[in-house]
């Protein structure tokens, strides 16, 4: 184990450490916070932001970003649910037929804007802070689009379950989540793709030399996040029963703060899945703990503002060090 290793290793089990003290700290000053409701509540919360987290750690590592995935996962509720309006009624019966059509369309849809992210960085070579910047308005406004600027009710009722549904009392984005982090987790640590990722991240060049396809590995990561996102998208509008463009603004703050804060380096090569989840979990403890303290809305940004601030500036630190 090398030095990287050993201080992104350092990195996260401190994260982990600050995490329990958390859990201590508010499981004795806010009540109900330690009931397993509130824990299932709070994985439940957490669940879109961390799968699109874990993407977005793939991403970060091997040196790009994606500013898109909040807009990605309007404009994927929004679609799905103008597929399952056009096509109810025609020739798709039963109901779940039209539904699969729209949720495999979506998918499709976000994995080719990704696939279209990375080209754009292969082929032209604009950097991904940008084209994702243009991509974020894009597909805001197609959102918009879509559903001329107001939300579409066209879901079965059985549609709810997908994003509040309860298997053996557990919510069904939580299977989710546990589901994309196993299938991220074993992607970037038991595979070659997991190894180029990293081996891009830290010497783009070297990786190259070394026979590593560096932009496909690059373009893989941006399609896996788009994904994710879609899949937020999805489990959204089933929880809101529509498809409605105004939802996830602002998320992709959020899960680079969560991606930042769990040790994955905003200069690439370094950092962890396990650690993604680490910072989201975080993220989403520290949400709850000031919504049960009475913390209004404003506060709890100032105070998430204050904290993403000084997680950048650690990580910057660090990785002069």
């Amino acid at each position: 184990m090398n030095k990287q290793q050993l201080v992104g290793l350092s990195r996260q089990h401190s994260m982990l450490l600050i995490l329990i003290l958390l859990y201590i700290i508010v499981g004795f000053t806010a009540r109900g916070f330690m009931t397993v409701d509130n824990q299932l509540n709070i994985l439940r919360n957490i669940a879109v932001p961390g799968m699109i987290a874990f993407g977005m750690a793939l991403v970060i590592i091997v040196g790009e970003i994606d500013l898109s995935v909040g807009s990605m996962v309007a404009v994927s509720a929004c679609l799905t649910a103008w597929i399952v309006e056009k096509a109810s009624g025609h020739a798709f019966e039963p109901a779940w037929y039209y539904v699969v059509l729209g949720i495999v369309t979506t998918l499709c849809f976000a994995a080719s804007v990704g696939w279209f992210n990375g080209m754009l960085r292969h082929r032209v070579g604009v950097p991904t802070f940008i084209s994702s910047l243009a991509m974020m308005a894009t597909l805001a406004g197609m959102a918009n689009m879509i559903t001329n600027g107001s939300a579409i009710e066209a879901f079965p009722s059985w549609y709810y379950i997908i994003g509040s549904g309860r298997f053996w009392g557990i919510p069904v984005p939580v299977y989710l989540l546990v589901v994309a982090f196993i299938c991220t987790f074993i992607l970037a640590n038991f595979t070659t793709f997991g190894r180029a990722v990293y081996s891009v991240g830290g010497n783009m060049e070297a990786a190259r030399l070394s026979g590593i396809n560096v932009w496909r590995t690059k373009t893989i990561c941006m399609v896996i996040v788009a994904v994710f996102a879609a899949t937020g998208g999805i489990i959204y509008s089933s929880l809101i029963n529509s498809g409605n463009p105004t939802i996830a603004r602002g998320m992709e703050l959020q899960v680079i703060s969560a991606v930042i804060i769990g040790g994955v380096s905003l200069f690439g090569g370094r950092g962890s899945i396990w650690g993604a989840f680490i910072g989201v979990l975080f993220l989403g403890v520290l949400i709850n703990a000031m919504t049960l303290w009475g913390f209004n809305p404003y506060a709890q940004q100032v105070v998430s503002g204050a904290l993403i601030l000084g997680a950048v500036f650690i990580n910057f630190y660090i990785d002069r060090k």
